[in-house]
């Protein structure tokens, strides 16, 4: 059967919170079967657990944010897209600040780190949430339309549709596909970074956001191109870093998704949105396992390719 996975050993690092520009300490640790993903603040005076989990999502403003009362852990989307991307399903994960460190503004770091934490299964089915029938959420009408959708596919894809309207996100591609059939997480979408404007950064700051944003962890534009010295890492990481996003997003659902989500301009609301409806559609999914790796979808594959 397809088994479960957690990490071999605990791993830490530090880094800067994006939006709040705080210096923070994540340590991943391993967790037993059917635990799931659990974020726990340690810098309180008594820890607080916080499941990674749709309903837990208290504020989508640039980032996803899980919230138990007045306790926060923010920008998860990063590190849940690794975990989903490499078949992580049990893990713990200690913070001393309120928000995940943004690394270099991609999934690659916590790549890195989960592999050298060491993958291992474990003695327990890995379970799938299979879509039955499509979902859909919408905001806006005509051109300025967003939507997001979740439909029967045997296998995980994304499509992925933006428009940004900036010289420098039109000058590259404003759709892009990814099948998890034939298509690496690793390779393919691990290291698109977030992106920003910098006409928006006072502003974002002096809403309490984009504090430790900088060029070494976020592609940052002017008027009309990108600013980084080393430009982009691929042709359509725009597009790229908001599929990284959607994976991330879906997977607080708590289950890897066997399912092809379509968006057209969506963003962390639309995300939390399309999961928390889904779930309460029950005739529309279904939680399945599969006895062998030969018995489930090729997407599913690539988790054990690339450990």
């Amino acid at each position: 059967m397809l088994r479960q996975r957690t990490i071999q050993k605990p791993i830490s690092t530090k880094g800067v919170g994006l939006h709040s520009g705080r210096r923070v300490e994540l340590t991943l640790r391993p967790a037993a079967p059917n635990t799931g993903i659990v974020f726990h603040r340690v810098d309180l005076p008594q820890v607080v657990d916080l499941p990674a989990r749709a309903d837990q999502v208290g504020n989508t403003r640039m980032a996803s944010v899980l919230q138990q009362g007045d306790v926060r852990v923010s920008t998860v989307e990063h590190l849940m897209s690794a975990l989903a991307g490499l078949g992580i399903d049990n893990l713990h994960i200690d913070l001393t600040a309120e928000e995940v460190p943004i690394m270099d503004g991609s999934a690659a770091t916590f790549v890195y780190l989960l592999r050298s934490a060491g993958l291992q299964e474990q003695a327990a089915p890995k379970k799938f949430l299979r879509v039955l029938k499509p979902v859909e959420v919408r905001e806006g009408e005509g051109k300025d339309a967003k939507w997001a959708r979740l439909e029967p596919y045997n296998g995980f894809a994304l499509s992925f549709s933006i428009d940004f309207r900036h010289p420098a996100i039109d000058a590259t591609a404003n759709f892009a596909k990814v099948d998890f059939e034939t298509d690496s997480y690793v390779k393919t979408i691990a290291r698109a970074r977030t992106f920003g404007f910098a006409s928006e950064v006072e502003a974002l700051r002096a809403a309490g956001l984009a504090r430790g944003g900088s060029l070494d962890n976020a592609i940052v534009m002017d008027e009309y191109r990108v600013l980084n010295a080393d430009g982009l890492r691929f042709d359509d990481e725009f597009v790229k870093h908001k599929i990284l996003d959607a994976i991330g997003d879906l997977y607080l659902i708590g289950r890897p998704l066997v399912a092809h989500y379509v968006a057209c301009k969506s963003g962390h609301g639309l995300n939390n949105q399309l999961a928390r409806a889904l779930l309460a559609q029950q005739d529309a999914w279904e939680i399945i396992s599969y006895e062998s790796p030969e018995a489930a979808p090729k997407a599913f594959a690539y988790e054990w390719k690339f450990a």
